[in-house]
C-alpha cells in the first residue's frame, strides 16, 4: 500500500493544479447539484419487523384518520379564571384549527380537574415527515384570539417533536479557531497550520452539499448532515495534521519537496487509508442493526470520512507542492530543532514516555483502575428516545410537555394506542382499566369493515419512565396475539429494546475487526489485544461519565442538560462506532513510529520512547483538534445531538490521553521484544500493510 500512495502522492503533486481544479470542480458539482435537485431532512424513527411498527402499519390502513402527527393545543386560563369562563375564544380557535391546512380532525378540548388548563388535539391527514413548510404555522396563527384574550397557549405533540438543531455559528467558528490556534502551536507556520482546516472545510463542504442533494431522493434523518460534518471535520482536520507534520519532519532532515511529499503519503498517508477504512467500516456496520434512520446516519458518516481520506491523499500533496519550500523549518529554528532533537532538554513527549515507562506496572494499573471507576455508572445506563421533555425549557413544546403533566399527568404527554382484532373491544376496555399503571382508557373506536377496534390507553407514567414499559408488556400480555400496542412510545421502547440487544453483539464485532485489523498492520499479538481492551476501558469510562451527566445531573447546568432522563437510545452505538475508528487512528500513528523504530534499531524500550517522542506531539494536537471540533457541537445543541457529541468528546480525551499515550507506551515496555512477535505460521498468512514505508527507504 506505502507504494501504491507514495505513487499517487508524487502525482498529485506534479500535477498540483489539475487536482486543486479538479476538487473545485466537484465542490461546484455538488453545490449546483444541492441547489437545483436537493431536498430537506426527515426524521423517520420506524423500526420495521417490530411489534409496535407492524401494529401503526395495520392502523394507517385501517384508521387513516388517527395515523398522522398529531398537535396538542394546551390552554392555561388567566389568574382568577378558568376553562369554563374562556370557552367561547377555545371554540373560535378550535373550529379556525380543523380548517387549517392539512388537518384531519380536531379533539376536545378536555379540561384538567382544576378547571384551569384544557388539552385538544389536532390530528394531521399525514406523518411529521408529510407536513408541507407553514402548516405549524398556520395552526399557531389561529390561537391569536385566545393569547389576546389572556390564556397561555402552548404547542406540543408528535408534530413538534424534538427537532435536532445545530449549534450557533458563533460555537462552530469557536471550535474552528481553537483548532487553528492548536495548529499553529503545533506547526510554528502559519502555511503549515493552514492546509489541514482548508482541506477540511473543503471536504466538509462538499460532503454537507452532496447530502443535501441526496435528500431531494432518499429520506436522511435530521441528524445525519450534523453527524456528518462534525466528524468529517474532525477527522479531516487530523489526517492533514498527520501528512503535513511528517512532510516538514522530513523536509526539516534536508529532503526536496517533491520526494517529501510523496514520501508523507507513502508512509503518514497509508496509516491515514488504514484508520479512515477502520473508521468507514465500523460506521458501515451500523446497518446490521436494522433501523433505518440508524443505517443513514452511519452511512452519511462514513461517507464524510471517505471524503477527507480522499483529500488527504490527493489534494494535500497538491497543496504541499503549492507551498513548497515554505513549510521547511528555518535551520535553527525552534521547530528545526525539535525535528533534529537538538534542543538543550528533552522535550515533554520524551518526558513523558520515561515516566510512564519507568514504572509500566505501576502505570497500567493506574490507568486500568481509574477508567474502571469512571465505568461503574455506567451499568445504570438508560436508554430512550427523546421526547419533547427534553426540549429547552424556554420552547413552546417543553412548555407544552410540563403544562400537560402537571395539569393532566405525565402519561398524557405519551397516549399509547391498542388495536384489538377478532375480539370483544368492550371487554377488552374493562380488563385493561384493571391494570396497575393505566390513568385513562378511551372508547374503542371501530374501522370501516368492523375487524378492528382502536382504543387509546394513558399510563400514568412518563414515555421516558422505566414503569411505562412494563405497562406496554402488560397490555401486550392483556390483549393476547389479537392486540397490538403502537404510538411513538411503544416504537421508542422498541428502538431502544433493539438497540440495547445490539450493543454487545456490536462490541464483540468491533472489538474483534480491532485484533484482526491491527495483526496485519504490526504483525504482533500484543498490540492488536491491547488495543481492543484499552478500547473496551475507554468505552466503559465515557458511558460513565455520560450518566452522571445526563442521568445523574453531574454538570448537567454547565454543558446545558435542560431535564436529566435517560440517553437517547442510538448514543452508544454510534460512540463505539465513531470512538473505534478513532482509537485506532491514534493507535496506529503511534504505534507505527514506535514499530519502524524497532525494525531500525531492534531495541524494544528505546524503541517505545523516541517513537513515542516522534509522534506523541503530533497525536495529541491531533485529539485536542477533535475534542474541540465536539465540543463546540455541545452547547445549544439539540437534546439528540448533545449526548453524542459529549461522548464523543469525552471519548476521545480518555482514549488519547490515558490509553493511547498513557497505556500504550507502558504496556509495550512491558512486553518487550515479546510486543512485536507474532507466530511464523500465522506470519505467513497474513498480508503485509507495509504501514511505516518500508519498501520505500
Amino acid at each position: 500500500m506505502a507504494a501504491l500512495l507514495y505513487r499517487l502522492g508524487a502525482l498529485a503533486h506534479r500535477r498540483r493544479r489539475t487536482v486543486l481544479v479538479a476538487w473545485l470542480a466537484i465542490l461546484v458539482a455538488a453545490g449546483a447539484l444541492a441547489a437545483t435537485v436537493g431536498g430537506s431532512y426527515e426524521d423517520d424513527f420506524s423500526i420495521p419487523g417490530s411489534s409496535a411498527q407492524q401494529t401503526l402499519d395495520t392502523v394507517g390502513k385501517e384508521f387513516p384518520s388517527s395515523s398522522g402527527a398529531t398537535a396538542q393545543i394546551v390552554f392555561v386560563a388567566p389568574t382568577g379564571r378558568t376553562i369554563a369562563d374562556e370557552g367561547a375564544v377555545i371554540k373560535q380557535v378550535l373550529d379556525a384549527a380543523a380548517k387549517a391546512p392539512q388537518v384531519a380532525a380536531v379533539a376536545g378540548p378536555t379540561p384538567s380537574r382544576d378547571g384551569r388548563t384544557a388539552l385538544a388535539q389536532v390530528g394531521y391527514q399525514v406523518t411529521k415527515a408529510g407536513l408541507e413548510d407553514g402548516t405549524l404555522t398556520a395552526l399557531e396563527d389561529t390561537v391569536r384570539p385566545a393569547r389576546e384574550a389572556g390564556l397561555q397557549v402552548e404547542f406540543g405533540g408528535s408534530a413538534y417533536g424534538d427537532t435536532p438543531g445545530g449549534t450557533s455559528h458563533l460555537t462552530e467558528v469557536s471550535g474552528l479557531v481553537v483548532a487553528m490556534i492548536v495548529l499553529l502551536v503545533t506547526f510554528t507556520s502559519l502555511a503549515a497550520a493552514g492546509i489541514p482546516l482548508l482541506t477540511a472545510l473543503l471536504g466538509v463542504a462538499i460532503t454537507a452539499a452532496g447530502m443535501t442533494a441526496l435528500a431531494g431522493g432518499l429520506q436522511l434523518p435530521t441528524t445525519a448532515p450534523t453527524l456528518a460534518i462534525m466528524l468529517g471535520l474532525a477527522v479531516g482536520i487530523d489526517y492533514a495534521l498527520f501528512i503535513v507534520a511528517r512532510h516538514r519532519s522530513q523536509l526539516a532532515r534536508g529532503m526536496a519537496v517533491p520526494e517529501s511529499a510523496a514520501r508523507a503519503i507513502g508512509t503518514a498517508g497509508s496509516a491515514v487509508v488504514f484508520a479512515g477504512m477502520t473508521v468507514v467500516i465500523a460506521l458501515a456496520g451500523l446497518t446490521v442493526v436494522r433501523i433505518p434512520f440508524l443505517s443513514a446516519m452511519g452511512l452519511a458518516a462514513a461517507a464524510a470520512v471517505i471524503v477527507a481520506v480522499l483529500v488527504a491523499v490527493t489534494l494535500i500533496p497538491a497543496m504541499l507542492g503549492f507551498a513548497g519550500e515554505r513549510l521547511r523549518p528555518k535551520p535553527g529554528s525552534r521547530a528545526d530543532r525539535r525535528e533534529q532533537h537538538a534542543t538543550d532538554k528533552p522535550g515533554a513527549g520524551i518526558r513523558w514516555a520515561k515516566l510512564v515507562t519507568r514504572r509500566p506496572l505501576v502505570t497500567t494499573l493506574a490507568v486500568v483502575i481509574v477508567l474502571g471507576i469512571m465505568a461503574v455508572p455506567a451499568a445504570g445506563l438508560r436508554l430512550a428516545l427523546t421526547d419533547n421533555g427534553s426540549a429547552p425549557v424556554d420552547s413552546t413544546q417543553r412548555k407544552a410537555y410540563d403544562l400537560t403533566a402537571e395539569a393532566f399527568g405525565p402519561g398524557f404527554n405519551g397516549p399509547l394506542l391498542v388495536l384489538a382484532g377478532q375480539q370483544d373491544s368492550a371487554a377488552l376496555v374493562q380488563k385493561l382499566g384493571t391494570l396497575d399503571g393505566i390513568a385513562a382508557v378511551g372508547k374503542p373506536q371501530m374501522s370501516a369493515d368492523g375487524r378492528y377496534a382502536l382504543i387509546q390507553v394513558v399510563p400514568r407514567t412518563g414515555p421516558q419512565d422505566p414503569e411505562t414499559e412494563r405497562v406496554v408488556e402488560d397490555i401486550r400480555d392483556a390483549g393476547g396475539p389479537d392486540a397490538g400496542v403502537t404510538g411513538v412510545t411503544a416504537i421508542g421502547l422498541d428502538i431502544s429494546q433493539r438497540l440495547s440487544g445490539s450493543l454487545v453483539p456490536f462490541a464483540l464485532v468491533v472489538v474483534g475487526l480491532a485484533v484482526l485489523l491491527l495483526m496485519v498492520a504490526f504483525r504482533s499479538l500484543v498490540v492488536p489485544v491491547k488495543a481492543a481492551l484499552g478500547f473496551l476501558l475507554s468505552i466503559g469510562a465515557t458511558l460513565g461519565a455520560v450518566v452522571a451527566v445526563f442521568q445523574w445531573g453531574w454538570l448537567a447546568d454547565a454543558v446545558g442538560v435542560s431535564r436529566t432522563g435517560p440517553v437517547i437510545s442510538f448514543m452508544p452505538i454510534i460512540l463505539m462506532a465513531v470512538l473505534f475508528g478513532l482509537a485506532m487512528d491514534y493507535e496506529v500513528f503511534l504505534v507505527s513510529r514506535m514499530h519502524e523504530e524497532y525494525a531500525r534499531t531492534g531495541d524494544p524500550l528505546p524503541s517505545v520512547i523516541n517513537g513515542f517522542r516522534d509522534s506523541s506531539r503530533v497525536v495529541a494536537a491531533a485529539a485536542l483538534i477533535m475534542i474541540c471540533v465536539f465540543v463546540s457541537f455541545v452547547p445549544n445543541g439539540s437534546p439528540t445531538l448533545k449526548p453524542i457529541a459529549f461522548s464523543l468528546a469525552v471519548g476521545v480525551l480518555l482514549d488519547a490521553f490515558l490509553i493511547r499515550m498513557t497505556l500504550v507506551p507502558a504496556v509495550l515496555a512491558l512486553a518487550g521484544r515479546g510486543a512485536w512477535w507474532l507466530p511464523r505460521w500465522l506470519d505467513r498468512y497474513l498480508p503485509n500493510l507495509d504501514l511505516e514505508g518500508s519498501k520505500l527507504m
